[in-house]
């Protein structure tokens, strides 16, 4: 049974899962989905054609599913759906995709986004990616599993990010990043591999060392970024060959 404080706003066609508790002065807008056993901690917004998924954890003054920051938008019925198990801090913002892009934002499960992040129109945000403080993603930009941002980092729009990648604080990405990447500066350049993130998900130590040799690889071909379609999948299947 769902626990709602009586000065929380459901609009009506709101859908509200079982032992969902919503606190106060909530918004919940009439297309919106709230997973079994979310928990909206108070001054939530939730708009749009939003589907939150089940035990998601809402805070203060974050909003979810506002039409995108984009001059493109033609207030079409686009999306935002947010994964399982996620954790959303105060003053977070998601916006819904457009109408020529992905027609919807996505985020996986798992996710930490923490104080003041942001991801803007029609990004694909895999699982287990943490957003630190101020982290801001560009309209349409493609994240792996377990990446994580550091402070402020920001990253353009239409950018990739490969799984496992790590982005340091304070950092401008401008272009793709390989998989397990290591990447610094105001204008973000490969530095080396995330072995702690390696490390953490359980890879033994031989293989991280084969992953090292694709990244140098890269490093001396001054591809500091991999751009290309060609060029991306390589280093993908370069980065997994030497993970096994």
């Amino acid at each position: 049974m769902a626990t709602i404080d009586p000065t929380a706003r459901i609009e009506a066609g709101a859908e509200v899962g079982k032992d969902v508790s919503i606190g106060p002065y909530c918004v919940i807008g009439p297309q919106a989905v709230i997973g079994d056993g979310c928990k909206l901690i108070s001054h939530v917004h939730v708009s749009g054609h939003t589907t939150i998924g089940p035990r998601t954890v809402l805070y203060p003054f974050c909003s979810l599913g506002t039409p995108p920051q984009s001059i493109k938008y033609r207030g079409g019925p686009t999306r935002l759906v947010v994964g399982a198990d996620c954790e959303i801090r105060e003053g977070a913002t998601i916006n819904t995709g457009t109408e020529d892009g992905r027609g919807m934002t996505e985020i996986g499960d798992r996710c930490f986004l923490m104080v003041g992040s942001h991801v803007a129109h029609d990004c694909k945000v895999g699982s287990d990616v943490i957003f630190a403080n101020n982290v801001v993603l560009g309209g349409h930009v493609t994240t792996g599993d377990f990446v994580v941002f550091g402070g402020q980092a920001a990253v353009r729009q239409f950018v990739r990010v490969g799984e496992g990648a790590m982005i340091v604080g304070l950092s401008g990405v401008r272009a793709d990043v390989i998989p397990f990447g290591l990447v610094q500066g105001p204008l973000a350049r490969l530095i080396g591999l995330n072995v702690v993130g390696m490390r953490r998900r359980g890879f033994p130590k031989p293989r991280s060392r084969g992953c090292a040799r694709p990244t140098r690889r890269c490093s001396s071909a001054r591809a500091l970024f991999v751009s290309g379609s060609m060029r991306w999948l390589q280093a993908t299947a370069m980065m997994r060959l030497s993970a096994r």
